[in-house]
């Protein structure tokens, strides 16, 4: 079973207001702009070549702090001018040209040591090579033109970008934001399904572990872009304090509607005919769309427009429904008191919920002094990555997965020229290196992906472009479908490429009639340049150096274990009665969140790769879902004692025991994995033998009802602790 919810005003807006609605609005007045006016002014050719360095630029200008973003598109433009200028030069001497094509193609893509910005630098760059190649310019005097209308183009994109920036600059976080909530509020519509009793536990966890990917990817997004920006981390203004502020509130909701976990299966087994499991289901699904509700305010930049719903008496008549339930039978062993947890849970994520719709009260933000240690703490969120040459050098080695994509894609780009120049004489046959570039990824199963999309994307794309010019004569309606077709295709370019494949394919068969090239001609050699392309990148990607999946498993499953017995360890710390800074919790619990995503993501990628590839796929999936369970009680235990207004209670002596066997059991996880240096026993910290001192003085202490429900949650972190062993074992077998 699926989550299929309608399409809604709530899904328009977020897609209208989005990020990538505004890149695409961007892109296309970018690209069309110049040609339009070039044609105007009988100079199309020069607009053309305008409209082309604006496409270059287009690709490196990814979402990010503004300083980041100009540095990207200035280094793009520089690199985008060199390269055409390079190619014009060499164009008569078809061997050097392709010799040094390689190389750079190599080096070019070796910029992905220093992270994803610069390798979307190196792909504007051979992009801007490639098209330069399409229509080489004859003579020195048409070079220097050639190269300077593509960087002028550039230009022209990169003052675009950042005078919307200045305009408007909050509205990339806000973006973020708003599209950090609705991933959030779709992590709870999941939640909410555990309580249904007709799905199946394992396609819920199935579902929930991919959602938290994407909770992830957006969570990082926001911190890249609030704690990276100047104006916005220092909360100057009553608009940066607030992200701020609502951000750090989303981050802890999301860390409350993780720590709900429950044995789902008992539940089901226990109340599933009372009909009261359908009701909490339901209430979090309303919870959940008044969080979507909220997310799409904030994206929109704009507060409600009615007062919001009160739960607070659904949650009233849902504990009256639990109050009347009878006991069940002492033989399932689950007590109503599990309902009342969760009925408290339930009231805990409302106030939450809540705290956050106070993003639109400018009077608390501004009451709201900013803090310079709150402020310092922030900045701790953020990797800082410095560009040093001694990284290339370093990763010039086939144990760096960067080198060995890098070699794949010199290889690819090789066989590609070769092909275009000696094999196959279209009049674009520049498409096949073209798509070899932007094919060719650095792992199969993104390769696999991409061609499959691209492949379909463009049947698909040039039946409907077809389709148009045979049932639409009129030039004026042609041109306003191609105004559509741009704008969507460069909306959904960073998050659903197939689309963007179909409606790029389409207008360019509308802007090649517009030139006077037969259309026929057009789509069929465009699908075979794009066959052929993929070909090559798929052939490369799955027999030079393939870097599958399964291999980088294990230091993502060591990765994971380290977070979780990191946090786990700050538990300790907290029952034996030291102080954990708030900080330092809460960079342990992202480095929680970001290993579970990365290894959430690996294994879904594995399952796409050849069935020959994959490594214990049924183990690795109980291993990523015994770790969310894992990391999910951990962070249940914290919280409760965080919200705890009196002091900690006393930690029985036997829960202690409990919790260094727990730690102990992660350790050996942690020795079994021979992708990284076993961890020895004295690895464990002072914590753990402050919780075995005084034992003997504690065992006579007697324990209260909230000492038992903490030795019982401390059991269980030591009974999946041992799980994590058990399929660690079969893992490294």
């Amino acid at each position: 079973m699926s989550i299929a919810l309608p399409l809604s005003r709530r899904d328009l807006s977020y897609f209208f207001f989005s990020q990538h609605f505004s890149d695409g609005l961007r892109t296309t007045l970018a690209i069309l702009l110049p040609a339009v006016i070039g044609a105007q002014w009988g100079q199309f050719a020069e607009g053309i070549t305008i409209s082309t360095g604006a496409v270059c630029l287009s690709v490196t200008d990814t979402p990010g702090p503004l300083q980041h973003r100009r540095n990207g598109l200035l280094a793009a433009l520089g690199l985008v001018f060199a390269g055409a200028l390079l190619v014009g030069w060499l164009a008569p001497y078809r061997l050097a040209l392709g010799t040094v094509f390689v190389a750079l193609s190599f080096g070019l893509t070796m910029l992905l040591v220093w992270g994803a910005r610069a390798g979307s630098v190196g792909s504007a760059a051979l992009l801007g090579m490639v098209l330069t190649l399409a229509h080489p310019p004859a003579g020195a005097a048409a070079n220097w033109l050639h190269a300077g209308l593509l960087g002028l183009g550039g230009l022209w994109y990169l003052l675009l970008a950042l005078v919307q920036s200045r305009v408007q600059p909050y509205r990339s976080a806000q973006q973020a934001l708003g599209e950090c909530l609705h991933a959030v509020a779709g992590f709870l519509h999941l939640k909410a399904t555990f309580y249904n009793t007709a799905t199946n536990l394992d396609d819920d966890y199935r579902r929930l572990v991919a959602q938290q990917v994407v909770v992830n990817e957006k969570q990082e997004a926001v911190r890249d872009l609030i704690f990276r920006s100047r104006q916005i981390v220092s909360e100057s203004t009553s608009t940066g304090r607030r992200l701020v502020l609502t951000f750090t509130e989303t981050v802890d909701l999301y860390e409350h509607i993780t720590a709900g976990y429950y044995d789902y299966a008992a539940l089901r087994r226990a109340f599933g005919h009372t009909g009261v499991l359908a009701e909490i289901q339901g209430f979090i699904g309303r919870l959940a769309t008044d969080l979507d509700y909220l997310g799409s305010a904030i994206l929109a930049n704009h507060a409600y427009g009615t007062p919001p719903p009160d739960r607070l008496p659904e949650l009233r008549q849902l504990q009256a429904r639990i109050n009347a339930l009878p006991s069940p039978e002492p033989a399932t062993g689950t007590s109503t008191l599990v309902l009342k947890k969760i009925l408290v849970n339930l009231r805990d994520l409302h106030r939450r919920v809540n705290s956050i719709r106070r993003y639109f009260d400018e009077a608390r933000a501004a009451a709201l002094a900013p803090d310079p240690r709150r402020v310092a703490s922030h900045m701790q969120f953020v990797a800082r990555q410095e560009l040093e040459w001694s990284a290339i050098t370093e990763n010039l080695t086939l144990g760096s997965s960067v080198f060995r994509h890098a070699v794949r894609m010199a290889v690819a780009c090789a066989v590609a020229y070769t092909v275009a120049e000696l094999l196959w004489h279209g009049q674009h046959n520049y498409w096949i290196l073209m798509t070899v570039t932007f094919m060719l990824k650095p792992g199969f199963s993104l390769t696999r992906e991409r061609n499959i999309q691209r492949i379909s994307g463009t049947l698909v794309g040039g039946a409907l472009g077809v389709l148009v010019l045979w049932v639409v004569p009129s030039k004026d309606l042609r041109f306003t479908l191609l105004l559509v077709f741009m704008v969507v295709a460069y909306s959904f370019q960073r998050t659903k490429y197939f689309v963007t494949v179909v409606f790029l394919t389409a207008y360019l068969l509308i802007m090649f009639s517009f030139l006077g090239l037969g259309y026929l001609g057009i789509i069929e050699e465009r699908l075979t340049d794009t066959v052929l392309g993929c070909a090559i990148a798929f052939a490369t990607a799955y027999f030079l150096f393939p870097r599958w999946e399964s291999d980088q498993l294990p230091d993502l499953l060591a990765a994971t274990l380290r977070a979780n017995l990191a946090y786990l360890r700050q538990l300790a710390d907290r029952l034996a009665g030291r102080e954990v800074p708030p900080t330092t919790y809460r960079l342990l619990r992202k480095d929680v969140y970001v290993a579970s995503a990365n290894l959430a993501a690996a294994f879904q990628r594995m399952l796409s790769e050849p069935r020959r590839t994959r490594r214990h796929p049924t183990e690795v999936h109980e291993f990523v879902v015994l770790n969310h369970i894992l990391s999910a009680n951990i962070s249940a235990i914290t919280t409760t004692w965080q919200d705890e207004a009196t002091p900690n209670p006393t930690v029985p002596p036997a829960a202690r025991r409990v919790l260094t066997s727990a730690q102990a059991a992660l350790t050996k996880s942690l020795a079994r994995l021979a992708a990284m240096p076993a961890i020895t026993a004295e690895a464990t910290p002072t914590a753990t033998a402050a919780l075995m001192q005084n034992v003997q003085a504690d065992a006579q202490t007697s324990e209260t009802i909230a000492d038992r429900t903490l030795a019982e949650q401390l059991a269980f972190l030591q009974k999946v602790s041992s799980d994590l062993v058990r399929v660690t074992d079969a893992l490294a077998a």
